[in-house]
């Protein structure tokens, strides 16, 4: 644990020691505003739970930001060539995986967090459920970090930032997309009730905005562990055959 902790700090200060994380995290925040107040109307909607003024518009917003950040999480270990460095120093291929992924974690979980204006706003406003805003939080940040491992997992493949990018950018786009209602829609038309039903179990809109709504459905976080866990098992083999 304490190579985790050295890793995470290391990585965390290399974020806020560039302005790569300010200026992240200040993109965020004007992209969640301007969707929040222009597309979610948040307030002529009177939408007290935030669920369809401010969360409903999140992962558009997590689907092209978080590859930006995790990019280089892995990408610039291999083309600096430190990864195999590290492997000569008496720490595990896992404490430097986890030591990244907790400190790009941190950063979406600082820029989700810096929203709470909008939180503090609808409570002067109004009485809302806040259980359920709370639970939008943490859907939105289950989804980022669900973003980041994949990220994470396609950095690990290339040495080239800009390719991890488009590829991870890619693969959440299409994770976004492949069950948004209007998309399904339009390929439930020429596909099988069957295929239809397997591409929005691979989704992202079910299983978050359950969350979102406060439903607590096991199957949900079961969904985000699962690719959570599966992307860094995968980043930790890549590694490991790249080592060896």
């Amino acid at each position: 644990m304490k190579d985790v902790w050295t890793i995470y700090k290391r990585e965390l200060t290399s974020y806020f020691s560039h302005p790569v994380a300010y200026a992240i995290i200040i993109i965020f925040l004007l992209l969640a505003g301007i969707f929040t107040f222009t597309l979610g109307n948040f307030i002529e909607a009177g939408d007290a739970s935030l669920t369809y003024s401010f969360f409903l518009y999140l992962p558009f917003i997590l689907m092209v930001l978080v590859p930006a950040v995790g990019m280089r999480l892995m990408s610039e270990e291999l083309r600096s060539g430190t990864i195999e460095l590290l492997g000569t120093y008496p720490i595990s291929l896992w404490s430097v995986i986890l030591g990244k992924f907790l400190a790009a974690s941190t950063i979406w979980i600082l820029a989700i967090t810096l929203t709470f204006p909008m939180w503090i706003t609808v409570n002067y406003l109004g009485e809302p459920d806040n259980l359920a805003i709370f639970s939008g939080y943490l859907g939105a940040i289950l989804l980022a970090c669900t973003f980041l491992s994949i990220t994470l997992l396609v950095s690990s493949f290339t040495r080239d930032q800009v390719v991890c990018l488009i590829v991870a950018s890619a693969i959440c786009i299409g994770l976004v997309f492949a069950t948004f209602d209007p998309f399904v829609r339009q390929y439930s038309k020429i596909l099988s009730p069957g295929v239809k039903d397997a591409i929005t179990s691979l989704g992202v809109w079910d299983h978050f905005l359950s969350v979102v709504r406060g439903a607590f459905r096991l199957q949900d976080f079961v969904w985000f562990l699962s690719i959570i866990i599966a992307s860094l098992l995968g980043t930790s083999a890549i590694l490991s055959a790249k080592r060896a």
